[in-house]
């Protein structure tokens, strides 16, 4: 494993694959490595045309964190990484990890091109919007010590699982891995702000994104999320809609590889 040093002084450790064009790795909410291996096996699929990089996002696994927490932070992150590998990456990006990449590309980051997987967007009435005070509820649940439930809101209010599953999931091995990074479930809901509102994308968030964008989805995945996928590709000039075959809000490191090659090929 490796480091890089943010802005702030905040390590983030990472994992690279191969010596070709640099490919960044962005995880969604919850997710790193310890308990998502899809990066680094991604990673080692690519080391043909890729120099890949498989990160923890700040707040998990390896990685250290610096309060206060701010999207700009996460955006040095991503900078730090980009220097690391010394010329324009690719942004791949699952979820939520697909806006903080947009966001990174609006900041004007030395970015060749993005891919999202299934952006959380809410444009319409497909599916409730996250509460208004959705990211003060997690902010105050960590402040009191009570990370659970933090877990359990972001389960329920976000991921729309049934209240009645909950019980079940806490007593799977996936549990207490989220609830030991549950501080940083406020930070993509930051990244987030009201794109899962239900009201219209504003006409000015990402405007100045004009690298070329690969928006996937799953053509077997919640109604929300292919409506979301497509709201962003729509709102976005430069973006390309795809559907992939078979899959719901996730795929295979053997479906995706291809897939992030032919787009680095366009670009």
């Amino acid at each position: 494993m490796s480091t890089v040093t943010s802005a702030d002084g905040t390590t983030i450790d990472f994992e690279a694959y191969g010596e070709g064009r640099p490919l960044i790795l962005i995880d969604g909410a919850t997710a790193h490595r310890a308990v998502n291996p899809l990066n680094d096996e991604v990673g080692k699929l690519l080391t043909d045309d890729f120099r890949t990089y498989a990160y923890d996002r700040r707040g998990r696994g390896a990685s250290t964190d610096t309060a206060p927490y701010a999207i700009q932070r996460e955006i040095e992150d991503i900078a730090a990484l980009i220097e690391d590998a010394g010329q324009p990456a690719i942004l791949f990006a699952w979820s939520s990890g697909g806006l903080l990449a947009l966001d990174a590309a609006a900041a004007g980051l030395p970015i060749a091109g993005l891919v999202l997987f299934e952006p959380p967007v809410v444009v319409d009435d497909v599916r409730p919007p996250l509460p208004t005070d959705y990211v003060e509820q997690l902010d105050a649940f960590v402040a009191e010590g009570r990370r659970d439930k933090a877990a359990e809101l972001f389960m329920t209010a976000a991921a729309m699982m049934p209240a009645e599953a909950i019980p079940g999931m806490k007593q799977s091995p996936y549990w207490a891995p989220v609830e030991e990074i549950a501080h940083t479930i406020s930070y993509d809901g930051r990244i987030m702000g009201t794109t899962m509102s239900g009201n219209p994308l504003p006409a000015d968030r990402w405007a100045d994104v004009k690298v070329p964008v690969l928006v996937l989805y799953g053509d077997k995945t919640w109604p929300a999320l292919s409506a979301g996928a497509q709201a962003v590709a729509a709102h976005l000039p430069t973006a390309t809609l795809k559907a992939i075959p078979g899959e719901n809000h996730g795929t295979e490191p053997a479906t995706l590889a291809p897939v992030l090659r032919e787009f680095a090929d366009l670009t």
